[in-house]
């Protein structure tokens, strides 16, 4: 028994890493097979378009046969992704306006599919990006607090006739975020907090079921250190 030990524990090591390099190799392998017969497919049959652009010199020589292939099916490929582009935003915008119209002509089906698409353009990187923060004010009276967006700090003709800094909130209605109102309040009642804007927008979306994590001990401290 003690002379088999380490002959099969060898065995073991041996056959481990046999099946560690096949699990390694294997990928590889699988990818470059998919990618020949890709260009042998793509290449064989479309190479012949291409024949005429190609001198004849070059294109009898043997050695080159692969390359010609391989050059081939990356055209094909870039053809494909011309075609994919132009039908997505030329055809793409031309069948969406086609069915946006004709959704609107249905009573009822219109209302919710208007209220969907704004609240999707309220989500959208080119809205978010009118918001710069996350803000707490009271509204609609003192002692009612209630989540805002800080849209701008610019003080312009309506900001220099208060008297005072003011800074421009939006508080959006909930759960339709797309309507609310536009309040000017003096910086000193602004509340700037740390909640990402789309944490915002979720916690307003919600009815304030969906509330944001906020680390309290950490941002106190941080807080006191500066």
């Amino acid at each position: 028994m003690s002379d088999n030990g380490p002959t099969i524990s060898r065995y073991v090591a041996l056959r481990n890493a046999f099946f560690s390099g096949v699990i390694l190799v294997a990928p590889l392998c699988l990818t470059v097979w998919v990618f020949s017969k890709i260009i042998d497919f793509v290449g064989g049959n479309f190479k012949w378009l291409f024949d005429l652009f190609v001198p004849a010199g070059l294109r009898e020589r043997p050695g080159l046969d692969t390359a010609w292939s391989i050059i081939a099916t990356l055209i094909v490929m870039a053809l494909v992704t011309l075609l994919g582009y132009v039908s997505r935003y030329v055809f793409g915008k031309f069948f969406f306006s086609i069915g946006d119209r004709f959704i609107q002509t249905i009573p009822g089906v219109n209302a919710v599919y208007n209220t969907v698409r704004q609240i999707v353009n309220t989500f959208s990187s080119k809205s978010r990006h009118m918001f710069n923060k996350v803000v707490l004010v009271e509204f609609p009276r003192k002692g009612c607090w209630t989540i805002g967006f800080l849209t701008n700090t610019a003080q312009g003709e309506a900001q220099e006739r208060a008297g005072t800094e003011v800074w421009t909130i939006f508080v959006p209605t909930t759960p339709n975020p797309t309507s609310g109102f536009l309040l000017m309040l003096p910086r000193t009642e602004v509340i700037e907090l740390d909640m990402a804007v789309g944490d915002g927008m979720k916690m307003i979306i919600s009815g304030g079921a969906v509330t944001p994590a906020w680390p309290v001990v950490e941002t106190a401290r941080a807080r006191e250190a500066k």
